[in-house]
């Protein structure tokens, strides 16, 4: 287990990227029950004026399925959206991102 992973947990990381975007003015959704979504849709749908963002959270060792990397492939073709799968390591451009 890395050591980011005991520090942070995917839902702690989720709620610290939900935060600041709010603070920085953007819309967050974010799927209740993931249950009723279709397999492999991303975590976080982020958007503010001609900006949209769809984000995949994951821990230092988590995995990203075939459906999460199909979902954020076919969206990011449309080159109408900023398409990520962000790590606790990664929050130095999450931040940059976001600001």
């Amino acid at each position: 287990m890395s050591q980011l992973d005991k520090v942070i947990t995917e839902k702690e990381f989720s709620q610290q990227v939900r935060q600041l975007a709010i603070l920085k003015g953007y819309k967050v959704y974010h799927t209740f029950l993931s249950i009723y979504s279709d397999v492999g849709f991303p975590d976080l749908v982020i958007a503010k004026e001609d900006k949209l963002i769809f984000a995949e959270l994951k821990t230092e060792r988590g995995k990203v399925s075939q459906a999460q990397k199909d979902w954020l492939e076919v969206l990011a073709s449309t080159k109408k959206c900023e398409c990520f799968i962000w790590r606790p390591s990664d929050w130095d451009e999450v931040v940059s991102i976001l600001i």
